[in-house]
């Protein structure tokens, strides 16, 4: 907007299925999301005659993140999805204090929560039933799962990199027990060694053209500076 002072772009939260559901009704001409649009959505998105056209517009990590008063350093995917699912409900557990386990998670509605799911409770097994725990702390947003972990030294949670703040401890994954155990970074989502990273989307309706053409070309142009900036990691192609 400060480059094209001419053109209002309106933005508003609700996490990616709010988003998606907004192009599939035709209220919205650019659907920002963390996850890939489901078959279900893709068909009922046809049925309104929307053809929804994906563009990667940023990578991500999934940061599992702590109190800094938290002594745990690292996790394997299976301990952390043990947590999530209560068989696992306390810190002595996996090397830490004789405390129990807070968990923290977005809400249902945010694609970071199904990508969690999907990857790491499910431990990316498409045939797993795998659910959070009851026990599961639903945040409507990722200032909530920030200021939990900031105030309870038992709280474990999760979120995008670029919604990591201080007051938080990033937790480095490991794949296996015998590692390696790796902090989420630009680097490590590059050079795919940490095991939980993303591509983050732009959904619009049909092919774009005018302005929104021109929006889209910037975000994966120069506005790559920004992704950088912000905390999540620029696509491999733009050189930023």
């Amino acid at each position: 907007m400060e480059i094209r002072p001419e053109v209002r772009i309106s933005v508003t939260g609700g996490g990616s299925g709010t988003g998606i559901a907004a192009l599939i009704n035709g209220t919205i001409q650019i659907a920002n999301a963390s996850r890939e649009m489901s078959a279900e959505e893709l068909e009922t998105a046809r049925k309104n005659g929307i053809n929804p056209v994906r563009f990667t517009v940023a990578l991500d990590a999934i940061a599992v993140v702590e109190n800094p008063e938290n002594p745990v350093k690292g996790l394997t995917i299976d301990q952390i999805s043990d947590m999530y699912q209560g068989t696992l409900s306390r810190w002595d557990q996996v090397g830490g204090e004789k405390r129990p386990v807070v968990l923290l998670s977005r809400e249902s509605n945010s694609g970071t929560y199904v990508y969690f799911l999907e990857q790491v409770v499910r431990r990316g097994d498409p045939q797993s039933g795998a659910l959070f725990s009851p026990q599961t702390l639903l945040m409507p947003s990722s200032e909530g799962v920030t200021a939990e972990v900031r105030q309870n030294p038992n709280a474990i949670g999760y979120d995008g990199l670029g919604y990591v703040t201080s007051g938080m401890k990033k937790v480095a994954l490991a794949r296996r027990p015998s590692g390696p155990f790796v902090l989420p970074s630009a680097q490590s989502v590059r050079d795919g060694s940490y095991p939980v990273s993303r591509p983050l989307f732009m959904y619009t309706a049909g092919q774009p053209t005018g302005e929104i053409r021109t929006y889209l070309d910037w975000v994966i142009g120069d506005g790559q500076v920004l992704v950088k900036e912000l905390g999540f990691v620029p696509l491999p192609e733009s050189g930023k």
